[in-house]
């Protein structure tokens, strides 16, 4: 079981988010917390860039395409997620 947190802008965000994206996002997380912060079957899934425990993944394609990013604490076993919104304002 991994416990999963939302920053607080995170949590800001995810109440702006319409009520589709919403359950996709929970949906993420619960299926997070059961297997861990390796999800590859949601779309477009992968470590970002130049980072060693950052990942995201979209939540929606098409337009606009909405995605969630979080950060792997392994030595807490722990998931942060820091970023659910859309594509274009995302931090990577």
């Amino acid at each position: 079981m991994w416990p999963i947190e939302l920053t607080r802008y995170a949590d800001k965000q995810q109440k702006k988010l319409p009520v589709k994206i919403r359950e996709l996002l929970l949906l993420l997380v619960s299926e997070m917390e059961e297997d861990g912060p390796h999800i590859r079957n949601w779309p477009n899934f992968g470590k970002l860039k130049g980072s060693i425990n950052k990942y995201h993944c979209h939540l929606k394609k098409g337009r606009p395409t909405y995605v969630a990013c979080w950060d792997v604490d392994r030595d807490k076993k722990r998931i942060e997620v820091y970023y659910v919104g859309t594509h274009e304002k995302a931090p990577y």
